[in-house]
């Protein structure tokens, strides 16, 4: 193995290729401490430790520029001060290319980078989409927990191949935005109980948290944690998500590129600890944005450098979701509104109002229209985290005992209701409530004027048997039943019809906030509160429906939109206000509707009054 060596240039961390034989390794290390450059070839497996001159140090980086024939042909690693170290800026990874198998055991299993050409993420046909807040419908998926259980072919299954095949049905869905949970490259760690966490599985904290420690074998049949939200290579594509794992990166860039073409947007969920590098943080970000021209990142885990990444000019149009915002660093002047507050603030007020559970309407209605000037704000009321929809209705108490943790795991209090019956039933009118309650919910999420986000599976009250912590369920309890689809197919249709009536009186999902007067003198206020008698609502705290009124004129439509909300287990009455003579009240849904929900647009036989069956929500349009 031939090579020279010289100075880095200290510009790009990592396994940078320049020309075709020169590679250029900048990495972090004191001059003070020993390092070497491990080569391997990946043919005859000869490795090769090159020195790293202490003179080659700039600040605490060290670089050096490897001349080699066919440098891609090799695999790397770093040594400091006699421990290996994967480098955490790998544009790829070797060793991981199929999901759990089971290497883990095998005590020569080695993990490396590799050497890898970056090719430009610039395609002149492929552009962001940039959606504005007010049209956006966001939907969460785990690449292999929504494609392993049917509904793609097995050749894909657990692939973002898998993933691309579904982006019509949820384009038709009314998705316009995908949320990917981690699909960089992670480590499927096992996760026996705490206290029989066997010593291989410590990390040691130093170089981002990526030292690979050595292995023993693992029990038979162990649970692994295949969310990943753990450290990661925050460089390199997941190759265990793709169909063929060398081209990884490529078939990623794919989805996105599908994913453009169809009008949709592509965000990332990102994990970070709190001991991450905060360069390494604003690095990854960036070059996901140039390599990949992904729209977005959700951002999970603390200290991260917040303002930075609100200031940094690469990443001003690029979507960033996060738990909240320093509001004196947010520029009021910036164009481009970017910034989403994204926690979960808006399920539990949901819940309790829907499961009458510590219930307050004020709490609710002050959900249903948040919204903010610089802000916007996401909606869920299910998420990866705690139960699914479905289930949120079908279960009192968490069923984790698969987890393996004595059914401690998961949240103890999820202001959820099981109508009688622990888990699935027979009982019919336990059933139709349910079934109500679902549609009660997907009714709210999507009038409210925050972005909804809808959970993986929801829209075909996909259930976890009431496990609210599955993140080591890589097994039916953990994937989308998609075999179910065809017996949902009326829930998916109520889901495309609720999210198609969102998009087209789009007074619902103003950008800023409402200011519930008539500010424009158009006639009537933005939005308004109607209780038994019109224009006149109190918030007592018994207090369980109401009605609310947005003027259409305030978003250039015709018509107005007035909602009911009836939480009360008994029929209710709300009064409508009146239109001008030119229009009257049509009842659009009715969620109480068991055979047809959304009814059109069928003339109200009252036109002061509106009659709500027990906990309902009718939605009517004055035209």
């Amino acid at each position: 193995m031939k090579y020279t060596v010289k100075e880095g240039n200290y510009r790009d961390m990592g396994a940078t290729v320049l020309g075709k034989t020169s590679v250029v390794f900048t990495f972090c290390g004191e001059k003070e401490d020993i390092c070497y450059v491990v080569l391997v070839d990946r043919g005859t497996k000869e490795s090769v430790k090159i020195p790293v001159p202490d003179e080659y140090c700039m600040g605490s980086l060290r670089s050096i520029t490897v001349e080699i024939s066919g440098p891609e042909q090799y695999l790397y690693e770093y040594e400091i001060n006699g421990k290996s170290f994967l480098d955490p800026y790998a544009r790829a990874i070797v060793g991981r290319e199929i999901w759990n198998d089971g290497k883990r055991a095998d005590c020569d299993y080695k993990v490396y980078g590799a050497i890898v050409a970056e090719v430009s993420g610039m395609n002149k046909d492929d552009y962001c989409p940039e959606i504005p807040r007010s049209k956006m419908v966001m939907y969460k998926l785990h690449v292999r927990g929504f494609s392993m259980d049917g509904g793609s072919s097995r050749r894909l299954a657990g692939t973002f191949g898998a993933v691309e095949e579904r982006l019509d049905y949820l384009k038709d869905l009314g998705v316009t935005t995908v949320e990917l949970m981690p699909i960089y490259e992670f480590e499927e760690m096992p996760v026996p109980k705490p206290k029989e966490m066997p010593e291989y599985l410590t990390w040691e904290k130093k170089e981002s948290d990526l030292i690979k420690p050595e292995q023993d074998e693992l029990p038979e049949n162990a649970k692994i944690n295949f969310w990943g939200y753990e450290p990661g290579n925050y460089f390199a594509v997941k190759a265990s998500y793709a169909k063929q794992p060398q081209k990884a990166a490529q078939e990623f860039k794919h989805l996105v590129e599908a994913m453009h073409s169809r009008g949709m947007e592509c965000v990332m969920e990102m994990y970070f600890p709190q001991t991450e590098n905060h360069n390494l943080i604003l690095d990854a970000l960036r070059y996901w944005v140039r390599r990949f021209r992904v729209d977005g990142f959700h951002l999970l885990g603390g200290n991260l450098p917040m303002t930075a990444i609100m200031q940094d000019t690469l990443l001003s149009r690029t979507k960033i979701f996060y738990m909240d915002f320093d509001a004196t660093v947010i520029d009021p002047e910036k164009k481009y509104k970017n910034l989403y507050v994204y926690k979960e603030e808006y399920q539990y007020p949901a819940r309790k109002i829907l499961n009458h559970i510590n219930a307050d309407m004020t709490e609710f209605i002050n959900q249903q229209k948040k919204q903010g000037q610089q802000l916007g704000y996401i909606n869920y009321i299910s998420s990866n985290n705690g139960f699914t929809l479905a289930d949120v209705f079908m279960y009192n108490d968490r069923h984790n005992e698969d987890n393996g943790e004595n059914n401690a795991d998961g949240d103890a209090w999820n202001f959820s209701n099981n109508y009688g019956v622990e888990g699935p039933t027979r009982r019919r009118y336990v059933s139709q409530i349910r079934q109500k309650q679902w549609r009660n919910a997907i009714l709210m999420l999507f009038l409210a004027q925050g972005v909804p986000l809808v959970w993986s599976g929801d829209e075909i009250q996909n259930s976890q048997k009431g496990n609210n912590n599955a993140y080591c369920q890589d097994n039916p309890i953990g994937w989308v039943n998609w075999k179910k689809e065809k017996l949902h197919q009326k829930d998916v249709e109520f889901v495309k019809a609720v999210c198609t009536f969102r998009k087209e009186h789009t007074v619902l999902s103003q950008d800023a906030p409402f200011h519930f007067s008539d500010y424009k003198t158009l006639g009537f206020p933005d939005v308004s509160y109607h209780g038994e008698n019109a224009w006149i609502c109190g918030f007592d705290l018994g207090k369980m429906n109401l009605g609310m009124m947005y003027c259409g004129a305030y978003a250039k439509e015709e018509e107005d939109v007035y909602i009911a909300y009836n939480f009360y287990s008994a029929v209710s009455s709300l009064a409508l206000p009146k239109l001008d003579k030119k229009k009257k009240w049509y009842l659009v849904i009715d969620s109480a509707n068991d055979s047809n929900p959304v009814c059109g647009a069928t003339l109200a036989k009252n036109q002061q009054m509106v009659a709500l069956q027990p906990q309902s929500i009718c939605v009517l349009v004055g035209k």
